[in-house]
């Protein structure tokens, strides 16, 4: 967003001055078109063709002129910069500021280029009791603080002595199971909800399944139908809907905020609710904060963080600040070991870390070390180059968005952590923004992450940090209900990217 510029070198010096004196008596000659043709073309004394020649050669002028008008640059914000030049990726880079536009992250005003949303009215057994009843969805302890700020969480208060003051009162300390509300509150705001069904190319299921099968997941003796119950009300109810059966689902969608696999039960002994086998459920698109790779009509969404900017400007100048960041890390890890599991891989980049204590920096997350409350892993992603990003407890972690919030280049282990997922919203070259390592080669010892970190150059580690600031838009749920001004965010790429896919679903030939 604001490239590095040689301080020595100002615009003026760089624009080339004429070796000779500009002709004079050439401007001069332009200011009467008829002057000018007898000047040059003394032969022509007709009246019709002087007047002729005339007008058209004042039309010229005319459009010369209006070509030199400025356009307007009012949505011209800017956003993402051209990657910056010189300097070492540990130290903090001058930068001033340059204009670059990208018509994929700047919104359009009143653009519903795909078409309109109608949002369905659900029974609020399906939503918004789920949420009022928050006390009853954690086995363990009350959700009621995670869902409070419309599901962004409480304040993160704890965040100020890291980031910069004007930007703490945007950092909550954010579930990462709440893209349901999330998505739910956005677009009952969003400018292409429309309230007649008849205009809709898109139909809104606000079905908070991911809540409502929350602590059935973690009780011994849940029953299967227990994890399904809400599941078979909602599908009951909406295949009631004329909107409905007309496409047998092709053009509706929900969000379902937790990973594919907790909604793929396929034995009622086994693990989550079966919600996607569901016969309704066949041609629903989902966005899901993982997806099954195989299966098209799971969508991967970014996982909720605890940036929510509340302007163009917090985006801006968080963009500015991460890449000002004086890195003293080349890497990092944050995670905790996974004891039960055999030859448990965050085990090994914990202490493959500690051995490289010169170049890695360490948070062991046992225990509730990495709990909200605490903000050492903001800290540590803002200190380092990499960050190393194994699989969750899934393929994927929220931890890889936090990492590439902060500016710091993922490292990945396993390619469905991020390549096979969030197709939407990340760079189609995954060696622009991120590193590839073989975890087998990690695992026997042929590949050392830090000789293969120090290989890359100074310039490709600037190239792949400046790509992954450039993207930071696309990781964030804003915290207006209406959006940002003109970047688009998490939540506005996956819309537009919805309405795309129903449109080109009505070419013939295209649904089986």
């Amino acid at each position: 967003m604001f490239p590095l510029s040689n301080p020595s070198s100002s615009p003026e010096s760089q624009i080339k001055k004429p070796k000779t004196p500009l002709d004079v008596r050439r401007k001069d000659s332009f200011k009467s078109p008829k002057a000018f043709l007898a000047a040059h073309y003394p032969s022509i004394n007709q009246p019709r063709l002087c007047l002729f020649l005339s007008i058209f050669f004042i039309q010229i002028l005319l459009l010369l002129a209006l070509r030199s008008i400025p356009r307007s640059f009012h949505h011209r914000l800017h956003h993402f910069p051209a990657p910056v030049t010189a300097h070492h990726h540990l130290t903090p880079i001058l930068t001033t500021t340059t204009a670059s536009f990208s018509a994929s992250t700047v919104k359009e005003e009143n653009s519903c280029e795909f078409g309109e949303i109608f949002v369905y009215d659900l029974p609020s057994a399906l939503n918004h009791e789920v949420v009022n009843n928050c006390d009853e969805l954690n086995p363990w302890s009350s959700s009621c603080d995670a869902l409070s700020n419309n599901g962004f969480g409480p304040v993160a208060a704890a965040i100020s002595s890291v980031v910069p003051e004007n930007l703490a009162a945007a950092w909550y300390w954010t579930d990462q199971f709440v893209t349901e509300v999330l998505f739910h509150n956005r677009i009952l705001n969003h400018k292409c909800r429309t309230k007649d069904p008849n205009n809709a190319t898109a139909f809104y299921i606000p079905f908070y399944v991911g809540l409502a099968v929350g602590k059935f997941l973690w009780l011994k003796n849940s029953s299967a139908k227990e994890r399904d119950f809400h599941c078979e009300m909602m599908l009951k109810w909406v295949q009631d809907q004329p909107y409905f059966t007309r496409n047998d689902g092709w053009d509706h969608f929900l969000t379902m905020g937790r990973i594919s696999w907790d909604f793929r039960r396929s034995k009622d002994e086994e693990w989550g609710s079966s919600c996607i086998h569901k016969p309704g459920m066949r041609n629903v698109t989902r966005l899901l904060i993982e997806r099954n790779p195989w299966d098209y009509f799971d969508v991967g969404v970014p996982y909720p963080t605890g940036f929510h900017p509340r302007s163009d400007n917090d985006v801006v100048e968080w963009q500015e600040f991460v890449r000002n960041r004086n890195r003293k890390s080349l890497f990092c890890f944050a995670g905790a070991k996974r004891s039960k599991i055999k030859d448990d891989f965050r085990g090994l980049l914990l202490n493959h870390c500690r051995n490289e204590s010169d170049s890695c920096r360490v948070v062991d997350c046992a225990g509730s070390k990495c709990s909200n409350g605490t903000s050492i892993i903001l800290e540590t992603f803002l200190d380092s180059v990499f960050c190393l990003q194994p699989r969750g407890d899934s393929f994927t972690r929220r931890s890889i968005f936090d990492c590439m919030i902060a500016g710091s280049i993922p490292v990945l282990f396993w390619k469905r952590t991020a390549y096979d997922q969030y197709e939407w919203f990340l760079p189609a070259e995954p060696e622009s923004y991120s590193v590839f390592i073989d975890r087998n080669e990690v695992k026997n010892g042929t590949a050392s992450i830090r000789k293969v970190l120090e290989r890359y150059s100074e310039d490709e580690i600037r190239r792949m940090r400046e790509r992954v600031i450039e993207y930071i838009p696309k990781f964030l749920y804003a915290r207006p209900d209406e959006g940002l001004e003109t970047i688009k965010d998490a939540f506005d790429v996956a819309i537009d990217a919805v309405l795309r896919r129903f449109k080109e679903q009505e070419q013939p030939g295209y649904r089986w």
